[in-house]
């Protein structure tokens, strides 16, 4: 009797460690960091700001787009945020107070990207720099309207303004009246 007690008591124990054994060999999930949306996150270990849940809204055919994202300055004095997208000539310049949140496409209009050349469903490159750090470069993923909470971050056309056609000038003299 006693020894089919001492028989359960090892099998017991080498089930319950079989069962939680696991947990030694493998990584905590929760501390494993990623994107919890479908944008990226962005962290310059040199600068100030971080960027978080980073995307592109762009029109059907990848001309425009607008980017979407969360831009963190956790420090306690004022930073500055340059992006500067793939293919483009001009950086956009981002000013942040200090420990504040700017949130383009929630708080903020989204920034407008002319001449994107992207198609929806592609990545683009976007380098992010902040303070004196050579900054970092990461591939942005570019969305479409599809999904209903984005059909409001396309980008709109712009109205053209119409250009007034011009008044015709008589240069001549008027006729004398008779």
């Amino acid at each position: 009797m006693k020894s089919r007690l001492v028989a359960s008591a090892a099998i017991s124990a080498l089930v319950l460690l079989g069962a939680t054994g696991c947990t030694f060999i493998s990584p905590q999930a929760t501390t494993i960091e990623y994107s919890a949306s479908d944008g990226v996150n962005v962290s310059d270990s040199d600068g100030p700001i971080d960027v978080r849940n980073a995307f592109i809204v762009a029109n059907e055919d990848g001309s425009v787009g607008n980017f979407i994202g969360a831009v963190v300055n956790p420090t306690a004095d004022k930073a500055t945020l340059t992006m500067t997208v793939s293919g483009s000539d001009e950086p956009f310049t981002v000013s942040v107070p200090a420990g504040k949140t700017v949130s383009f496409g929630a708080d903020e209009e989204p920034l407008r990207i002319d001449g994107l050349d992207t198609m929806p469903g592609a990545t683009i490159e976007i380098h992010f720099q902040s303070g004196d750090g050579a900054g970092t470069k990461t591939q942005v993923p570019v969305l479409d309207g599809t999904l209903p909470y984005y059909a409001d971050l396309v980008p709109m056309e712009q109205e053209s303004t119409p250009t007034p056609e011009p008044v015709p000038t008589d240069t001549a003299a008027p006729a004398p009246a008779e």
